[in-house]
């Protein structure tokens, strides 16, 4: 079993060294007071500030400080690293994994769907058998638009997606100007 060094006091104290490290990758309204400490297992020492990030409840500042024989303290890392209960993101998800349960459940939707339409067309049917002449003068309404919706759409992405159509360039402009002048 590995015992736990004994923390050095002069890390343990070098709070203005921490601090200063913390002011050079966040602003000084985020710090908040000392939380304590960790001594780590090679014997530097973790000093824990309070976080006053929104959004990072839970969360703590952390300077790890180390020291070799007579030198002064110095800084080996500056993090943000959350405590027991902090809010933290969900478990990392491999693509091909989440896209296979997003093709699972667009799978049931779609067998759903057709229930539900098949529930409700044994429901209907005798009311559409009455509206049937009705709805192909709307239908017809209905298919001009889409018409008119795709001849857009077709005009809009023809490959000119940068607004520039390539069919309409000019081509009076000489190109062989470069080559003409090589010639002089």
């Amino acid at each position: 079993m590995t015992s736990t060094p004994e923390p050095d006091d002069r890390l343990i104290g070098a709070h203005d060294l921490a601090v200063a490290a913390l002011k050079e990758i966040t602003p000084a309204s985020t710090i908040g007071p000392a939380a304590g400490y960790l001594v780590e297992d090679d014997g530097a020492v973790s000093l824990r500030f309070e976080n006053r990030l929104p959004g990072y409840p839970g969360w703590y500042w952390t300077v790890t400080l180390a020291r070799i024989e007579d030198a002064e303290p110095t800084v080996l890392e500056v993090e943000l690293l959350p405590n027991e209960g902090a809010l933290l993101a969900p478990e990392w998800v491999p693509w091909a994994e989440r896209l296979a349960e997003y093709r699972a459940h667009q799978a049931e939707l779609a067998e759903q769907a057709v229930a539900a339409a098949a529930e409700a067309g044994e429901a209907d049917s005798a009311e559409d058998d009455e509206s049937d002449e009705e709805d192909v003068d709307s239908d017809e309404d209905d298919d001009d638009l889409d018409d008119d919706d795709l001849s857009e759409s077709r005009v809009l992405h023809a490959g000119d997606l940068d607004g520039v159509d390539i069919d309409e360039l000019d081509d009076s402009v000489d190109t062989d100007d470069d080559s003409d002048d090589d010639e002089e």
